[in-house]
């Protein structure tokens, strides 16, 4: 497969790894919303494929392609997840968060009985930490007591847009986490989940089964 855009080549990569028909998780962020267009059209065509959101942003999008989407509450059997990452390390770990739906993004990827991450190539690294701190998403109260206990393990910064401090869709907020390099992804994802205040980290480790990397022709990197 070529094209232009890693980003759109690894989407439509991802379109094989699809059940001909099933329940699909639909990540968050710019090259998983590439993806759901390129579903809608399956669907459109007549594939029997229904969507479980990440995000509300993934769900209004997939609302207005007409892709038929099930409740929020679950419990779901997901065949395959496609989803974005922000960073890939050489063990196929990954961190993710960019768009402040990791903690929903963890719990649909666990849904999964596959998950397919979709990358352009400078998203890769040799370990997390190199180019992306840590998204961690916590209760706001005592937010700022909660920062001062992550400190302990790296850099938090609360995430502002314009000024004013960035909401999941739970209404909480997000403290990215500059750690650099990051020799146990796993032992540190235990450390920081162990924070009261904390609901999700941005750490996905293990949880990739398959990463596509867009590019004129598309990496297909499997874990194991």
């Amino acid at each position: 497969m070529s094209t232009q855009d890693p980003k759109l080549a690894a989407a439509l990569a991802a379109l094989a790894e699809l059940p001909e028909a099933g329940v699909v998780g639909l990540g968050t962020g710019s090259t998983a919303k590439l993806f759901i267009d390129e579903l809608a059209k399956l669907v459109a065509a007549g594939r029997d494929l229904v969507g479980v959101p990440t995000s509300r942003a993934s769900r209004e999008q997939a609302e207005a392609l007409g892709i038929r989407l099930l409740d929020d509450d679950g419990p779901w059997s997901i065949d395959v997840t496609v989803d974005g990452a922000d960073e890939v390390d050489a063990a196929l770990h990954l961190i993710k968060g960019g768009g402040a739906a990791h903690a929903r993004e963890k719990i649909v990827n666990f849904a999964s009985r596959r998950n397919v991450i979709v990358v352009d190539p400078s998203k890769l690294s040799r370990r997390l930490g190199e180019k992306w701190p840590i998204p961690i998403e916590v209760l706001p109260f005592g937010h700022a007591s909660t920062a001062r206990a992550l400190a302990a393990h790296g850099s938090p910064n609360l995430r502002r847009r314009d000024g004013v401090p960035v909401r999941t869709d739970a209404g909480n907020l997000v403290y990215d986490l500059r750690t650099g390099e990051i020799d146990d992804p796993a032992a540190l994802e235990v450390l920081l989940r162990s924070v009261p205040g904390v609901v999700e980290t941005g750490l996905f480790v293990a949880r990739a089964d398959v990463v596509l990397v867009g590019g004129a022709t598309v990496r297909r990197l499997a874990r194991g």
